[in-house]
């Protein structure tokens, strides 16, 4: 028997309710804000907007001699393009763009503007121009950033399908015999330990005969890596509890975005992971070369080589939340979710929800997909919070990567706004299992301890882990997948305790609360903790 691989880890539109009281019909939307007729128009309108679509082609690209940008931006009344000698530059050149078609703004360059960065300045109806607001591409294919808060950037013009792949094609496997390693690209490498001379990047993550890194992975006997966020992202939040250009980082004391699950490009690689660097540096910008291009090509060519495909997490539910210049300021009423006062909606629990099923917003993602299969050879991608993302774009996406590689790898997390594994897996998608996650570990080392403790918590018993070992299937009671390779079992993830840590505070050893000062110390597991620790994973490998 087969099942989907094991994920093991080291490191809309809002609802409109009515109710008459008497005579008086009173309207609501769901966050029970009271709607007038004003709300009601403004609703409206938001929903006129799906009428825009176009399938010019978008971004920056040469053709015929001419670097062309185009962005769509249908609430714009008026885009400028600003290009720069360097990303540092106060000043750069402005050319005003033209209305062409559906909401696409467009102007061109004479020549093949290579290594020129770039913005747009966008003007609405009834607001003053901010020119110091330079937005990103939202299909730029490279980005240079400004280590600092709010994070400017510069999209850069690069040239395309120019990389030597020396006959590498994707790595094409049965979904039943997928074991992927879920890792981050820096934590990787960055300790003193893994040996390679250029720690936390793409480069240092694929050197030979190194005790981290590649092989490593290799020697794991894995064979498909997920890259936690490696999409361009926001590493710094604003300071915590204080004001930023009238926004609050209410949630993040430690002002950093580690792991990335802050996109601020969907098409271009983090340029963080090409610089050797213990901390980020301060006001300087990162990106400014591109080389994160060909340096991400060349870590998906050296894992291919040795017979591991690569898969992406990738964030389309909301975007990078503390930074100007994105998609907010380009048209805010377009690509997000808001309620009838205009505020954004954030099931995501980030601030802002993108809204997915937006036509062009529907278009971008599958284009992002597309292009990192093709441009990449990524192999397969993780959708974060996938149930953010409306069930018509979930199909396409999956019906067009199909078309080329018929065995790309698509799983989500089946939550975020509401919970359904057995939707996904009717549209022929895989789901983390959280079944087999708190029947095997438990759902809390405090109160609710699982299988491998010898407990049974919540709606765990003997004959759900017979389920599991199955492929926790629909036809089965409690199941929730059409088919077992739909199930990704794991019992450790990016989220949470880490199966060593669970199972200390499970038996008691360490108290839920304690600091870890010696974590040299802690990490070493006791033979009864390892015991567990071994139980775990025979389930996951049975």
């Amino acid at each position: 028997m087969k099942v989907i691989g094991i994920v093991f880890v080291l490191f809309v539109i809002p609802y409109i309710n009515h109710y008459y009281e008497g005579k008086n019909l009173h309207t609501f939307d769901k966050t029970k804000h009271h709607l007038t007729v004003k709300h009601l128009e403004y609703l409206k309108r938001l929903d006129e907007l799906d009428k825009y679509y176009s399938d010019k082609k978008l971004g920056s690209f040469v053709e015929d001699g001419k670097t062309f940008f185009r962005l769509f931006a249908p609430g714009a009344e008026k885009v400028f393009l600003i290009t720069f000698l360097q990303p540092e530059d106060k000043k750069g050149t402005e050319y005003e763009m033209i209305k062409v078609d559906n909401g696409v703004w467009e102007t061109s360059l004479n020549g093949e503007m290579y290594g020129l960065y770039y913005g747009y300045i966008v003007k609405h109806h009834g607001k003053k121009i901010d020119k110091s607001i330079v937005c990103i591409d939202p299909y730029a294919k490279a980005v240079a950033t400004l280590n600092t808060y709010g994070s400017p950037r510069r999209a850069v013009v690069i040239k395309e399908n120019d990389f030597d792949w020396e006959g590498d094609e994707w790595i094409q496997r049965d979904w039943r015999d997928l074991i992927i390693y879920e890792m981050h690209i820096r934590d990787m490498t960055m300790h003193h330990s893994s040996g390679v001379n250029q720690p936390g990047t793409y480069k240092g993550l694929i050197e030979e005969k190194r005790a981290g890194g590649i092989d490593y992975i290799y020697g794991l006997g894995v064979n498909m890596v997920e890259l936690l966020p490696a999409h361009e992202f926001a590493n710094i939040e604003i300071p915590y509890h204080k004001e930023f250009m009238g926004r609050v980082n209410s949630w993040n004391p430690y002002e950093r975005n580690h792991w990335g699950y802050m996109t601020a490009a969907f098409f271009a690689p983090e340029a963080y992971y090409t610089e050797s660097v213990k901390e980020i540096e301060w006001n300087k910008w990162q990106g400014k070369d591109a080389r994160a291009v060909n340096d991400f090509k060349n870590m998906v060519k050296a894992f291919h080589k040795k017979g591991i495909g690569v898969m992406m997490d990738v964030v389309f539910n909301h975007l990078s939340e503390y930074e100007t210049g994105n998609l907010k300021q380009i048209d805010k009423e377009y690509y997000f979710r808001l309620d009838s006062a205009g505020h954004f909606r954030h099931e995501s629990g980030t601030g802002n929800d993108l809204r997915t099923e937006r036509p062009m917003l529907r278009r971008l993602i599958k284009d992002s997909i597309l292009y990192w299969m093709k441009e990449y050879h990524i192999d397969g991608f993780r959708f974060d919070l996938g149930k953010l993302i409306d069930w018509t774009t979930i199909e396409e996406i999956i019906k067009e990567a199909r078309k080329i590689n018929p065995y790309v790898v698509f799983v989500c997390e089946p939550w975020g706004g509401g919970y359904d594994p057995s939707g996904f897996s009717e549209r022929g998608w895989g789901s983390w299992n959280d079944q087999i996650r708190n029947g095997v570990k438990g759902e809390n080392p405090v109160n609710g301890l699982g299988w491998i403790f010898g407990k049974w918590f919540g709606n765990n018993n003997p004959e759900r882990i017979k389920s599991y070992i199955t492929g926790t299937l629909a036809k089965d009671k409690g199941g929730l997948f059409l088919k077992p390779e739909h199930s990704v079992n794991y019992v450790e993830s990016h989220d949470g305790y880490t199966l060593g840590d669970f199972i200390r505070i499970g038996l008691k050893d360490v108290p839920h609360n304690k600091v870890i000062k010696d974590p040299g110390k802690t990490v070493k597991l006791t033979p009864a903790q390892m015991k567990l620790n071994k139980l775990a994973a025979l389930f996951l490998f049975t």
